[in-house]
């Protein structure tokens, strides 16, 4: 492929992507999932002059219990800092939370492209193959639902898979020729995506596989080798933590701690709710104690949720033909390095956080084994054409007939599903905007409530309304009062579903739990027909 067709072609993907993303943001008018308004709320206090803080206490694992409550005491700051930038021109709207996101995976896309040339390239193909391959790759990443959602709902998912694509196009250079300057980038690289997402540091442990390679293959005798690899992996680590020891030290100062305080308690979770509880948090015994078996079923239900649901039916068909072709594809040098750490974040997510991962670790970390699986359907059904190109003696090129299959594909699951998300968006924002007027007709102002709301989605309360909220604790309502007099909330708000599981068919203490009846507002359906309202007042 000449210089020039490389070129159009990346700019190709990148419109495109580019203009499929732009499509899919109009749907999505509300920040979902609750992590993302997270990102969004932050970037708009940090824009708004009011640092790095939050109206939303949603754990209890890390102190300092206060308010403003001080931002990302588990997760990282590098999406609401890129977020910030469009704000400070189109104002902090989500909008331009989502013009950060999606000119990030419109770059992805011509990422995944890079990625599939490389193939095409060491392969050797001829020019109509190569163009056929990267194209489709480049296209089908542009058009592929779970990309797409990560593009329009902003939270770490697009920044990281962009930094992670970026580091393993960048690791294929260096292998070629080792320079400084390179794997100072790629420490770089390395340092922004730690300040993404906690999985960076597979990244790193990747590339201490691929430098451990570079050096057993080019340089002789075991202490030049030990030397060149200390060399390898040194240089990119020492600037690596350069760039993250910032934030470290200002977690530290905050927190008490460098490191994410609240991952042991992650990590002994029983279920999804336990890490809302107040009164019962999650420990080392009471995780030993639920017995092997739990352990071993809570693994096995965290890795059918990482493979089906995140991997498979978000990509359908496309995910599941790569999948079946990675044997044969992960031969190509290129995909070496991206297949390994995308096993090790399937791995830690599944082994070692297998309740969480059921509430989107994997999920946000996932963009790269994503890409992986589309450069393996591509390259996987570009061989098998060829095979039957050949075996069936046919003289005109048909390359062209497995990227017709990824792009369509990717491109008709993501116009079917994308609208029903687009419905689910507005059906929240609408809720969210209905509640505050509600409850002043019910005779509640937020303005004169003492304390946060104690609710179910603490973030999205009080990232729409501007009240401190705390997260429900889903546990009995001794240990809700407590909570509530700790904090001094008057008021209880939560999904119907969440209530009715909560109270049990008696309901909660009457003495203390009074329920408020909010006016239906006429519209059809009901924004707050799931909603259930408790004030909290004790004798």
């Amino acid at each position: 492929m000449s210089r020039r067709e490389a070129w159009l072609s990346a700019v190709a993907v990148f419109g495109v992507a580019l203009a499929i993303r732009i499509w899919a943001a109009s749907f999505v008018v509300f920040p979902r999932p609750e992590d993302a308004a997270y990102y969004v709320s932050v970037a708009q206090s940090l824009v708004q002059g009011h640092g790095l803080f939050s109206q939303a206490i949603w754990s209890y694992q890390t102190p300092p219990l206060t308010f403003p409550r001080p931002a990302f005491e588990v997760w990282l700051p590098l999406p609401s800092f890129l977020m910030a930038i469009p704000m400070l021109v189109l104002g902090p709207t989500l909008i331009a939370a989502q013009a950060a996101a999606v000119l990030l995976g419109s770059l992805t896309a011509v990422l995944a492209w890079r990625l599939a040339l490389d193939v095409a390239e060491q392969q050797a193909f001829p020019r109509g193959r190569a163009l056929a391959l990267t194209l489709g790759v480049g296209l089908a990443s542009a058009a592929y639902l779970p990309l797409v959602l990560a593009s329009v709902e902003p939270d770490s998912t697009a920044p990281f898979t962009a930094i992670v694509l970026g580091a393993f196009v960048l690791t294929g250079r260096i292998v070629r020729a080792p320079s400084n300057r390179r794997l100072v980038a790629l420490g770089l690289l390395i340092g922004l995506a730690g300040l993404t997402r906690n999985e960076a540091v597979w990244l790193g442990l990747a590339w201490a596989v691929v430098a451990l390679g570079i050096a057993l293959r080019e340089v002789p005798g075991h202490g030049r080798r030990r030397l060149t690899w200390a060399r390898l992996v040194a240089v990119p680590g020492v600037v690596a933590l350069a760039v993250y020891a910032p934030w470290a030290i200002r977690d530290w100062l905050t927190f008490g701690t460098p490191l994410p305080g609240q991952a042991l308690a992650n990590a002994l979770s029983l279920q999804g709710t336990d890490i809302f509880a107040w009164s019962n948090p999650p420990t080392l015994s009471r995780y030993l104690g639920a017995g092997l078996g739990t352990l071993l079923d809570l693994r096995v239900t965290g890795f059918v949720h990482n493979l089906v649901e995140v991997l498979l039916l978000l990509g359908i068909p496309v995910s599941a033909v790569g999948l079946l072709a990675l044997p044969w594809t992960v031969r190509a040098p290129t995909i070496r390095p991206l297949l390994l750490f995308s096993i090790l974040v399937f791995a830690e997510t599944t082994l070692i956080f297998p309740v969480a991962t059921t509430w989107g670790t994997f999920l946000h970390a996932a963009g790269p084994a994503e890409v992986l699986l589309l450069l393996s359907a591509g390259l996987g059904l570009d061989r098998l054409i060829d095979r039957v190109r050949a075996a069936r003696g046919w003289t005109r090129p048909v390359a062209w007939l497995g990227p017709a299959f990824t792009i369509s594909a990717a491109a008709v699951l993501t116009l079917a599903l994308l609208p029903s998300e687009g419905a689910t968006a507005k059906a929240s924002e609408a809720r969210y905007s209905a509640l505050p007027v509600a409850l002043a007709d019910a005779g509640v102002s937020l303005d004169s409530l003492p304390g946060p709301i104690i609710t179910d989605t603490p973030i999205w309360f009080a990232t729409t309304t501007g009240h401190a909220a705390i997260a429900f604790p889903h546990e009995d309502s001794t240990s809700v009062l407590d909570l509530a007099d700790y904090f001094g909330s008057t008021l209880l708000v939560l999904d119907s579903q969440t209530a009715a599981a909560w109270a049990g068919p008696q309901g909660p203490p009457a003495t203390c739990f009074t329920p408020l009846v909010l006016t239906h507002l006429g519209d059809d359906p009901d924004p707050l027909a799931g909603v259930t309202v408790y004030r909290i007042r004790c004798p």
